[in-house]
């Protein structure tokens, strides 16, 4: 197996804290986005959009884009599985994947974005990050009452669903946007908990 990524992309850590999860490894083959390797026909011909990650399995298998990845991961890996078997439980895991894909990364994005990668400035950069603080809250608002009955977005089980949160709460924990968390206990405890992981501590450490 290859993973064809950057260690600071959030959506390869997605994919190499799904691989840690099931207890995995995968050749890791850098791409260099500070030097554009992501849109060199090579890395191209992988990810078609030119953005990381990539994967390719042992028989060939190409495939992009993280949430695809780590739901084929976790099918067709040995070791626990991360999706769960209860119907109920697996539509909360989707759902809460959705609201990770549709409105809390591309809030968190517009806070780290600015503020760990200098992506504009002045007043333009403010209304950016005070945007991305309400969609950040606004996510947070949602899932805080589910933390409250349940250890896990999808249960009492980790699942896949707490694996594509974890990149952008990590992040946010390094902008000013990081007293949010704190702000809504039940959202706390739970990073706290998933943050322990060795897993995401391999990946994230």
């Amino acid at each position: 197996m290859k993973v064809y990524g950057h260690p600071m992309s959030t959506c390869t850590r997605k994919v190499l804290t799904t691989l840690a999860e099931k207890g995995h490894e995968a050749e890791f083959v850098l791409v260099d986005l500070m030097k554009g390797e992501q849109k060199l026909p090579a890395h191209l011909a992988r990810q078609p959009f030119g953005v990381v990650p990539a994967f390719e399995a042992d028989d060939g298998t190409l495939l992009y884009e993280s949430r695809a990845i780590i739901r084929y991961l976790d099918r067709v890996l040995s070791g626990g599985s991360l999706t769960p078997s209860q119907s109920k439980s697996y539509g909360l895991m989707e759902q809460f994947i959705g609201v990770e894909q549709s409105y809390f990364s591309p809030a968190a994005m517009k806070i780290v974005m600015v503020e760990l990668f200098h992506r504009g400035e002045g007043s333009e950069a403010a209304a950016r990050v005070a945007d991305g603080r309400q969609g950040v809250e606004k996510a947070f608002s949602v899932i805080e009452p589910v933390l409250g009955r349940q250890q896990f977005l999808a249960g009492d089980a980790f699942s896949l669903a707490d694996v594509t949160w974890m990149p952008y709460l990590g992040y946010l924990g390094a902008t000013s946007a990081k007293d949010l968390v704190g702000k809504y206990p039940n959202v706390s405890a739970w990073w706290n908990r998933i943050s322990a992981r060795p897993s995401w501590r391999k990946v994230a450490g």
